[in-house]
């Protein structure tokens, strides 16, 4: 049985005025998790198990053109990363449950000198889920934070890093499903985290959302990742899942949700500019309504790597990021397998900041 989260502790700053900069500021390179056999991939030998080492690789791959990658691997699983990601790609051997490194990876920011630091959250299988290992995963964080020789920042807060999403200017996107979910942190308030949000990232204003997508509140779901439905796109600028489909459950999240952010201000005092990105045509798979989602990209130097669904929406999604990130090179890769997995491109990576005003690595 696993450990059940911890009571919520007091506020704890992790270090002043530390900032975490945008996704879209320039990066030393990019982290990622090679995935492990487990009940979610499958045992060695597996085609599931080929099916995600295959996916990953291929995110990873497309990566390393514009930026390091470094991949965490299983001890049992090194040789076998390194068959996989190919030459270019630096791996390293770290205990691992699972491979979503968004969310049991650090989050890097800046301290006030612009030198890295970690953000270690408490990860706790996105809420003691009944199906989540963590007893290695919950090491993570630390084991990545030690390969950068960035100093780790604890916190008390129950976290993922796809629960969250910065503007870098003081603005942050939580969901009240998350970061208040009983399983996390169950005697929270708003109040509560929203002192160690900014506190640990530099934010100033907390954007709530009410909820996520439908699929991510089915059992194996985050519960209302922000990541996979809105994410910032520039300073003030918001993009936003929109299912056009009445059919669909996320119909209606999409009307609630663009009801929630047109009124609303950034941490500048700007009202928020809303680009609605539609979702794939794609309405049902094999387990139901789908969540696959073109917000769950991931910007790294130079390019955004877009998810694709082999879908006549992946052009229009590709046009429309290629103007919320004009002169970048956007890049689209099938990330059917991941979605089918339970999670996007965003999900298995991590970006590691470059220093700020000179700091050391």
């Amino acid at each position: 049985m696993k450990p059940s989260p911890a009571p919520a502790a007091p506020v704890h700053t992790p270090a002043p005025a530390t900032h975490m900069p945008a996704e879209w500021e320039t990066h030393t390179g990019t982290w990622m998790a090679f995935p492990p056999p487990n009940d979610t991939f499958g045992p060695v030998g597996s085609p599931t198990l080929d099916r995600a080492r295959a996916a990953w690789s291929k995110v990873a791959q497309t990566i390393a053109r514009y930026e390091p990658v470094t991949v965490v691997a299983d001890p049992r699983d090194g040789a076998a990363a390194k068959e996989w990601l190919g030459d270019g790609i630096s791996v390293v051997e770290v205990p691992l449950d699972d491979a979503w490194l968004r969310d049991s990876g650090p989050t890097f920011v800046h301290q006030p000198d612009g030198s890295l630091a970690a953000v270690d959250w408490i990860f706790n299988g996105w809420g003691a889920q009944e199906w989540a290992a963590w007893d290695k995963d919950q090491d993570v964080a630390r084991a990545v934070a030690a390969g950068t020789a960035a100093p780790v920042l604890p916190s008390t807060l129950v976290n993922e890093g796809g629960g969250f999403h910065v503007d870098g200017q003081g603005t942050v996107l939580l969901t009240e499903t998350v970061q208040l979910d009983p399983g996390r942190n169950p005697y929270a308030t708003k109040e509560s985290v929203e002192a160690e949000i900014h506190a640990a990232l530099g934010t100033t204003k907390a954007i709530w959302l009410p909820r996520g997508l439908t699929r991510d509140y089915d059992e194996f779901g985050t519960r209302g990742h922000v990541d996979i439905v809105a994410s910032f796109a520039g300073a003030g600028t918001v993009l936003l899942h929109r299912q056009g489909d009445p059919a669909h459950p996320d119909y209606e999240v999409y009307r609630e949700l663009r009801t929630v952010l047109d009124g609303e201000l950034d941490a500048q005092g700007r009202p928020l500019r809303i680009i609605d990105v539609p979702a794939p045509t794609a309405l049902k798979d094999d387990e139901g309504f789908v969540d696959w989602s073109y917000i769950n990209h991931y910007v790294a130097n130079n390019v955004v790597i877009l998810c694709a669904f082999d879908d006549p929406n992946d052009a229009i999604a590709k046009g429309i990021l290629e103007r919320a990130y004009p002169g970048r090179t956007v890049e689209l890769v099938d990330a059917r397998d991941i979605f089918a997995f339970g999670g996007g491109i965003h999900c298995i990576t991590q970006q590691q900041p470059a220093p700020a005003n000179g700091g050391a690595a």
